[in-house]
């Protein structure tokens, strides 16, 4: 989502941001930026689940970035003067999102004890763990219920799919699980990561604790 709106806000084109990835761009000029001049609802705010919701964020943000080019009387692919705030307000937005809902499954899981009541960890890895700030707002979370948040270096926090492909050239290498045969392999585009408990989230309705995230 952040690399999206990186690209909807030509930050490619930004004297600072033009090396650097979409997230990577957002990160930095968010730091220049004034997150209170854009007020952002975090998504998704009544339902009491552990939903993700970044594609009604970016349609939102989209919105804002449209009547702001026409305010400034810009066409699309200029950058913004208010770049930088936007950028601000939009990763705060994601950040407490990410963590609202990453507070609530922690809550859900101990009290179904699912986890230990006091040396739980959570491991935050990919790409969206080489933002500090995301990194801070979670920091904030395992603080309040009692866990350890544990984050490999921003250098090995990389895209997905690059670790897995990484993965499979290593493990070709040392010659460890390597199907010669696939014709009886069945490939999922959505395969499931075990047992589906959403329901049963959303059932419980678990009110979360508000935190100060002073970032």
């Amino acid at each position: 989502m952040l690399d999206k709106v990186a690209r909807r806000l030509s930050l490619i084109r930004h004297p600072e941001c033009s090396t650097m990835s979409g997230g990577k761009a957002v990160e930095h000029l968010a730091k220049q930026g004034n997150r209170f001049n854009f007020d952002i609802k975090p998504p998704l705010q009544r339902a009491k689940n552990c939903d993700f919701s970044f594609s009604g964020l970016q349609h939102v943000i989209d919105k804002i970035i449209m009547q702001k080019e026409k305010e400034e009387g810009i066409e699309k692919g200029q950058i913004l003067s208010s770049a930088a705030d936007i950028a601000a307000a939009v990763q705060h937005t994601a950040a407490c999102h990410i963590a609202k809902r990453t507070h609530r499954a922690i809550l859900f899981c101990k009290q179904r004890n699912l986890l230990s009541q006091s040396n739980a960890v959570l491991v935050v890895s990919g790409g969206v763990a080489s933002n500090l700030y995301i990194r801070k707002a979670l920091e904030i979370v395992t603080n309040a219920t009692q866990c350890t948040l544990l984050c490999p270096p921003p250098r090995l926090c990389t895209d997905n799919g690059i670790m897995i492909a990484w993965n499979g050239i290593e493990r070709l290498r040392a010659g460890l699980g390597i199907l010669h045969n696939i014709e009886g392999v069945r490939y999922e585009p959505k395969c499931p990561l075990g047992v589906d408990i959403s329901k049963e989230v959303g059932e419980a309705a678990i009110k979360v604790p508000r935190l100060k995230m002073k970032i």
